[in-house]
């Protein structure tokens, strides 16, 4: 009898701003591009397949991806045209979409497939980095369109069982996105960040239920509103510390970009 592959741990990954890793962008994302080609190899084994929520989806009920092939959605805007013509070729996989609708009807939010919709950039540009051989089947999952941060943190509690099937669970957004601030290099809420950025690692890292409420009330954190004047690219942070369950938190990356601090995590 083989033995069971290890649990997988939870990972919240940055992804850059728009395709800022396959750009001429010299020194600004250089930290963030070699964290994320690093996280293969932090991994147990190589996962059976990854589910994934990004801040770039939205709906009214919870969408699964269930495309055998998902295409690739460039939806950034004002890029050079080559970025628009990257390719990540990873498969989907239907079954393991099923069985994440099963566990969120389980858990009494009811979801829908999505055979049509492919991969947002907040997957894709992250990913061409961290999987780079593009085999790991891959699955969205969508960020409920209210925002609320206690559904996005009951969705993730929902996928737990995943990670011992050997299937990996990641959000990916950024823990700073104020995207006029950060683009018009504008000053003013660069120590708002660093408040922000220190209450979020000393959240993330508290005991789980702790942890729970802090990130659910996150609004309430310093800084939090001038960071996130919309939570999208926060969320899915949230939703990562739900699917971690009581496994322990931790900053595994940390870095300045255009004045502002940004973090990445990891849970088990």
């Amino acid at each position: 009898m083989e033995p069971s592959p290890p649990r997988q741990p939870v990972l919240f990954l940055p992804h850059g701003g728009g395709p800022c890793f396959f750009m001429d962008w010299p020194d600004t994302w250089d930290r963030m591009a070699a964290h994320l080609r690093g996280i293969a190899a932090t991994l147990p084994c190589r996962p059976d397949g990854i589910v994934v929520m990004s801040g770039h989806w939205e709906t009214g009920v919870p969408m699964v991806t269930t495309s055998a092939h998902p295409s690739l959605i460039y939806d950034y805007y004002g890029f050079p045209p080559h970025t628009y013509h990257l390719q990540y070729p990873a498969p989907g996989a239907p079954a393991l979409a099923a069985g994440v609708l099963d566990l969120l009807a389980q858990a009494g939010m009811p979801g829908e497939a999505d055979a049509g919709r492919g991969l947002d950039h907040g997957v894709f540009i992250p990913f061409m980095l961290a999987f780079a051989q593009a085999d790991v089947p891959i699955v969205e999952l969508s960020l409920p369109r209210d925002l609320n941060a206690a559904h996005t943190l009951h969705m993730g509690a929902a996928l737990q069982p995943l990670r011992a099937r050997n299937i990996l669970i990641v959000g990916t957004g950024m823990t700073y996105h104020n995207v006029r601030h950060l683009m018009g290099r504008d000053p003013q809420s660069d120590a708002p960040s660093r408040a922000f950025d220190a209450w979020l690692a000393r959240a993330v890292e508290s005991p789980p239920s702790i942890r729970a409420e802090a990130l659910t009330h996150w609004a309430q954190a310093p800084g939090a509103r001038i960071c996130h004047p919309t939570p999208e690219h926060l969320l899915p942070l949230v939703f990562a510390a739900g699917a971690a369950g009581n496994d322990l938190g931790r900053r595994d990356y940390s870095d300045t970009i255009m004045g502002k601090a940004l973090s990445g995590f990891r849970f088990g």
